[in-house]
């Protein structure tokens, strides 16, 4: 009996102790191919921990988002918030990943500061999305709002095409077309960082991109969160200081070749920004779109349970 006891005493032990360190199943998340992207790159290597799946656009993140698949996503500032409303407070900010990374483009020498875009056309991709909210805002904090005549083209791609074969003189893009377009054509310049131009007319730093939680999976899982900030921070470090750095990214498919990634990450402003400086710049950001222009967050600010303790 004594034996039988013992027995059954030590496989309890090892079912509790089988079932207290049994993994824990990887966390889904979603990323976009881009600068957003970019920050996530040496996490993909942890696929015991992760299951990290690259996509092209937003809306594709958002379905599977909503739909419970991901429990983590990348999306733009806007779009967080967005989501935010539509969900009835279902999402928790995690943090920054991205600042501007939005820049005027120009094959010529005529622009340095905003004043030089009066009479000017722009072109632009972004109609509808943060792009068009950046540069509506700045126009408008300028006086230059009936000023500059903008003509938006369908997508980032096409409007690198354009800058890098003349025709478009003056365009706005963002990372990493930015540096397409200025390696296929040299002659093309940087002639305006619209972080500058943010921060002077707003007084807070440009937010451009965010990963935001499911709640549920906020609330039942704060040990992997926690890993996820602490591992994605790590990976930041390594994107932004290590010399595999851009053909990893490329490897990846994140962008399309190593060149434009080099030439790209400097500009894309890769970040793990959490806590408080993560809320104050946030919500100041998304203060200046609802005042600029509610639709684009949602049609109101998001309360303060938005924000990850």
């Amino acid at each position: 009996m004594k034996k039988l006891l013992a027995i059954l005493t030590l496989a309890v032990m090892l079912f509790a102790f089988g079932c207290a360190t049994a993994p824990a199943e990887p966390v889904n998340i979603a990323a976009l191919k881009g600068p957003t992207g970019m920050g996530i790159s040496y996490l993909m290597d942890d696929a015991d921990k992760y299951n990290v799946e690259l996509q092209d656009a937003p809306d594709v993140v958002v379905g599977k988002f909503v739909s419970g698949e991901i429990d983590i996503a990348a999306v733009p500032i806007n779009l967080a918030a967005t989501l935010y409303n539509k969900t009835e407070g279902d999402v928790v900010l995690l943090n920054l990943n991205t600042l501007g990374v939005l820049y005027i483009l120009e094959n010529g020498d005529t622009v340095q500061s905003l004043a030089d875009l009066a009479g000017k056309t722009v072109y632009a991709s972004g109609e509808g999305a943060t792009p068009q909210f950046v540069l509506d805002y700045l126009l408008a904090e300028n006086g230059l709002t009936d000023q500059v005549t903008v003509e938006y083209v369908g997508e980032h791609t096409a409007l690198a095409a354009m800058v890098a074969s003349g025709e478009a003189q003056i365009a706005l893009l963002p990372e990493p077309f930015v540096s397409a377009a200025i390696i296929k054509n040299p002659e093309t310049r940087v002639a305006l960082d619209l972080n500058t131009a943010w921060e002077a007319a707003s007084g807070t730093k440009l937010v451009m991109g965010v990963y935001i939680a499911r709640r549920a999976f906020f609330d039942a899982h704060p040990d992997q969160v926690k890993a996820f900030l602490a591992d994605y921070a790590a990976s930041v470090e390594k994107v932004n200081t290590s010399a595999d750095a851009a053909q990893k990214i490329a490897d990846l498919g994140i962008v399309g070749s190593a060149a434009i990634a080099k030439a790209a990450v400097p500009r894309s402003y890769i970040v793990s920004i959490t806590g408080d400086e993560m809320k104050s710049a946030a919500s100041a950001v998304l203060n200046v779109l609802f005042t600029a222009n509610p639709v684009s967050i949602g049609g109101k600010l998001p309360g303060d349970d938005l924000y990850a303790e």
